[in-house]
């Protein structure tokens, strides 16, 4: 497609007051610097907030399973409607785009999910995506929309993720926003905070994990705040916030939904041959399988362990749990086009 994708995630504390309110000066800020965008990207927006807006119809919330459902079917379309209002102002057409998990772990669906999506931009509409609350089973939710956001984000080939949180970046020992980071690792982690806000599920750990794996393969990640400059276009242009740098990744587009899309059925532990073997790019033999863990069928994903039970790939299997063990000879476990190295 002739633009780049931006995908822009707003969290229930960006966009909602305490109470749970929609803020909608916020909303109108959204839409004026969205607008600014549009004519150069197809964007997708990924807003938490409708279990926030939904919440206070629910008689003594206390944030059950059940609650949180109901809340979300009450908020959902008082969300969108806000939107919509906001948007109408510059001409700008949104649609509401309600994802659950196995959107994105089976590829058939996955793939009907673009073509909406492309189908959205070709005529000038912005899709607003959501987790569909109501009735996403917990076994198979996503554990926040940074989640979500970053399926998108790693699916539809995004040139930048944008993720908005009241905090304004990733905060070091003494409280300022560290401004770049080039990789993930131990000692990035170690200063983070594990508080979550009292509207959202997720912390500062969520965006990073998801950071993490979507900078992996390639996509560079700036979290920012809203109030801070000019919110989103400061954000774009890395004047603002933390920029968390892309990592180099050669995978099909196959490949980096497998990464990011699939629901882990099983593990397969590994010996120090096969964990070489694979990361030389050559398929997984079942001699180099040490033990399997949980239970799968043909054509699941598993992940794969080295000896210490660190992951360092997933695979899409050839065979079930059941026929590897019974093989009588080496047989491959996982071609390596179907192998995603960490």
């Amino acid at each position: 497609m002739s633009k780049s994708i931006l995908v822009i995630k707003f969290g229930s504390s960006s966009i909602t007051h305490a109470n749970g309110e929609v803020n909608e000066q916020t909303l109108e800020k959204i839409a004026a610097q969205v607008a600014i965008l549009q004519p150069n990207y197809h964007i997708v927006l990924v807003s938490s907030g409708a279990v926030a807006a939904g919440k206070s119809v629910i008689k003594n919330y206390k944030g059950t399973l059940s609650e949180r459902k109901a809340a979300a079917a009450i908020g959902n379309p008082l969300l969108i409607a806000k939107y919509n209002h906001y948007f109408q102002k510059y001409g700008i057409a949104i649609a509401q785009s309600l994802c659950e998990r196995h959107h994105f772990s089976q590829r058939e669906q996955f793939l009907q999910l673009k073509e909406t999506y492309q189908e959205l931009w070709k005529n000038g509409v912005i899709p607003i995506a959501n987790e569909n609350d109501v009735v996403s089973n917990v076994e198979l939710k996503f554990s926040d929309n940074d989640e979500l956001a970053t399926l998108i984000a790693t699916g539809f080939g995004a040139e930048k993720l944008l993720i908005s949180t009241s905090v304004g970046g990733l905060l070091d020992a003494n409280g300022q926003i560290i401004r770049q980071v080039q990789k993930i690792d131990s000692d990035v982690l170690s200063v983070v905070s594990h508080d979550t806000s009292s509207s959202g599920l997720g912390g500062m750990i969520s965006k990073l994990t998801f950071t993490r794996l979507a900078s992996r393969l390639g996509i560079k990640v700036v979290i920012f705040g809203l109030d801070q400059g000019r919110g989103i276009i400061d954000a774009l242009e890395e004047k603002i916030g933390t920029v968390f740098e892309a990592q180099e990744a050669s995978l099909s587009a196959r490949q980096k939904w497998l990464a990011t899309g699939s629901l882990i059925a099983g593990k397969a532990v590994l010996d120090k041959g096969a964990v070489k073997a694979i990361g030389q790019r050559k398929s997984l033999l079942s001699v180099g399988v040490i033990e399997y863990l949980g239970e799968f069928e043909k054509g699941e994903v598993i992940e794969l362990l080295d000896i210490s039970r660190n992951p360092v790939a997933i695979a899409r299997v050839r065979s079930s749990k059941t026929e590897l063990q019974q093989a009588v000879s080496s047989i491959e476990v996982a071609h390596a086009d179907d192998i995603v190295i960490w």
